[in-house]
């Protein structure tokens, strides 16, 4: 059985140091903001998390782009002629057009490479639930899974990865189209929070409302506690928009709750974070649905 590799995109948002103890390929998609573009790798090296959140409180915008599918071409390539396959775990084709870069790079590959095999999966998944979706992925890999049987984990898998968030500012969902501007005024004046998910398409669809942040923050764990499976045992991963207050006092009300030991944070990274703004707080676990 040929050897295959995990690839996927810095949508996921996962701490550099999981993804290459994982041993993961994570290509960047870019975003340009003051006259310049910068690449979004994990590791913050072009652009730094804080450094990102400060100019967009400062009111500067960016623009973001997906990658291309010369990108993906470029770093299929050298994995295909090492002799080992390929399978891609892409961010939600409802929010970026990353997947169908994936699969035209992918069907390049197949002509290329008529032995080999490259998948691409749409995770449907967004921050560290794409990345939840992925690290439960490599540890399927390390207990032997083949490549076919791990596509079809996740596939299987993807629809249960649940994503909830909450928002301190909902002008940047405005910009985004994700609110209406009547929404973001009186929202902002009555310090009224969302709280959105994911849905089982992909996309960031609002659910209901909190009054104050706190209050939108217990609202994240309430959701969890409706359809999480067994969460005193899971890994559950939080991402959040440079409040990192915020994530921890989510976390110790997530032990408090339910006894989870695993529990890891990071940023929400630039890409996603230019749509969402400072202060996002989102929280990822294995749910019974989404």
């Amino acid at each position: 059985m040929r050897d295959f590799v995990l690839m996927t995109d810095s949508c996921c948002d996962m701490a550099p140091q999981m993804a290459e103890e994982l041993g993961l390929i994570v290509l960047p998609l870019s975003l340009e903001l003051g006259g310049a573009t910068y690449h979004n790798y994990l590791d913050g090296r072009e652009i730094g998390f804080s450094d990102f959140y400060s100019r967009i409180r400062s009111g500067e915008t960016a623009t973001t782009s997906a990658i291309s599918v010369g990108t993906f071409e470029e770093a299929m390539r050298p994995v295909l002629e090492s002799g080992r396959d390929i399978l891609c775990l892409s961010f939600s084709s409802a929010l970026s057009t990353t997947y169908q870069s994936a699969v035209i790079a992918a069907g390049e590959m197949r002509e290329a490479f008529p032995e080999a095999k490259v998948h691409v999966v749409d995770t449907l998944c967004a921050s560290l639930g794409q990345g939840l979706l992925v690290y439960l992925c490599a540890l399927q890999k390390q207990a032997g899974k083949s490549l076919e049987e791990l596509r079809d984990y996740a596939e299987n898998t993807k629809g249960r990865i649940c994503h909830w968030f909450t928002v301190d500012d909902l002008n940047h969902l405005k910009r985004g189209g994700r609110v209406s501007a009547a929404t973001a005024l009186f929202g902002t004046m009555l310090s009224i929070k969302p709280v959105l998910h994911v849905d089982d398409q992909g996309r960031l669809i609002p659910v209901s409302k909190a009054r104050g942040r706190r209050a939108s923050l217990l609202a994240l764990v309430d959701r969890m506690e409706e359809t999480a499976v067994e969460p005193g045992k899971q890994t559950i991963f939080i991402s959040h928009g440079d409040c990192l207050e915020d994530a921890e006092f989510v976390a110790g009300e997530i032990r408090r709750r339910f006894g989870t030991e695993d529990i890891r944070i990071n940023y929400v990274g630039p890409v996603i974070g230019n749509h969402s703004g400072p202060g996002t707080m989102a929280l990822f676990f294995v749910g019974t649905e989404r």
